[in-house]
């Protein structure tokens, strides 16, 4: 009778390491196979070319994430002409500072590539193993294949085929592929589009998402953990457009800059003195028309008062208790005198010199 063979748990070989092992660190494990997503017009493509240039060059990936091996590149670009895939090959490295002629990146320039085909698959595998590539990028995953992806029957032979392309070679793959458009409301992995099977067998996946302006990744591993909402940006090079991950303080800014109303309070809690109409417009970048609401809105808060100076806000109420052994005060308005305009209310007045 043939059984399969086993082995006792504790003669297993022990793993190299308990932390997990980078390609690039907080992006892509060490021989992973796995997805970039997101809806089309996310940079998807710009964040494989940075991996590329990374990886090859051992420059941190979008300036920011450190690469802990390097090694050759194969890119198979299915959809960008080959003069788009060499310009913003070589504006990513003039940003990184990386000598573009010596780059390890090989390009496939075959017109097509077809997982689906056994003899698409052996000539890519021939290719692989010629060139020992740590990482294969193949761009979009839609291009290479004509089976149904919604069918898991279907897309796991495909699947399959690349885990098995990473283990006998030990090279990762980072496979780009589209989510369903006006996907938000569901968790990343599961916004891709076609089977779940795509979800599941990737070791590290990236997803891309943009709302409005902003552009932001999310990265799920299968042995390390993830992380949400990275900020990114689109910006001019000299030659060409880049990603890179956008400072913490100036991402913070244009949540500030989304509220005129935090905007008009803060510039007014910030001055030691009454601001005129025009100053806090200078300082808040807004309409004539937004601040005049805004203040208008303050004033209905009662938060607001208006000298001939111009407007700032009411001091919060002390928090220490009023004696009652001695005779309790009016209101005060910061010099000692009785607010009367708190007691007895103010008209709201905004205009070009108050």
């Amino acid at each position: 009778m043939s059984l399969l063979p086993v082995s006792r748990a504790s003669e297993l070989c022990p793993a190299a390491s308990a932390q997990p092992q980078w390609l690039v660190e907080g992006l892509w494990s060490e021989q992973a196979v796995g997805i970039l997503g997101g809806e089309p017009k996310c940079c998807k493509s710009f964040l494989a070319l940075d991996v590329a240039v990374s990886v090859a060059s051992g420059a941190p990936c979008l300036r920011h994430f450190p690469v802990r091996r390097t090694g050759p590149v194969l890119l198979f670009p299915a959809e960008d002409a080959l003069p788009v895939v060499r310009q913003r090959l070589e504006g990513i490295c003039a940003v990184a500072g990386v000598a573009f002629d010596s780059l390890p990146v090989q390009v496939i320039t075959a017109h097509s590539l077809r997982l689906d085909s056994a003899q698409d698959r052996q000539l890519l595998a021939n290719t692989v193993q010629a060139l020992s590539p740590v990482l294969l990028i193949l761009d979009p995953m839609i291009r290479l294949h004509r089976v149904d992806e919604n069918d898991a029957s279907q897309i796991a032979p495909l699947l399959s085929y690349l885990r098995q392309l990473q283990r006998q070679f030990q090279v990762a793959v980072l496979l780009v592929h589209h989510a369903r458009k006006d996907s938000h409301a569901s968790r990343p992995g599961q916004a891709l589009r076609g089977s779940s099977e795509l979800h599941g067998w990737g070791d590290s996946n990236l997803y891309l998402r943009r709302k409005g302006d902003q552009l932001t990744l999310t990265t799920e591993h299968r042995a390390a953990p993830s992380q949400e909402h990275i900020p990114l940006q689109l910006a001019p090079s000299a030659s060409a457009w880049t990603l890179s991950v956008v400072p913490a303080a100036a991402a913070a800014a244009p949540a500030a800059e989304t509220e005129p109303l935090d905007r008009v309070r803060q510039a007014l809690a910030q001055s030691d003195q009454p601001l005129p109409v025009r100053r806090l417009r200078q300082l808040c970048g807004l309409r004539m028309a937004a601040v005049c609401a805004c203040l208008e809105q303050l004033q209905q808060q009662g938060r607001l008062i208006h000298t001939a100076q111009g407007y700032h806000l009411k001091s919060p109420p002390a928090s220490t208790p009023v004696s009652l052994s001695r005779p309790i005060a009016p209101p005060g308005n910061g010099n000692g005198k009785p607010d009367l305009q708190g007691q007895l209310g103010i008209a709201f007045i905004c205009s070009s010199g108050g």
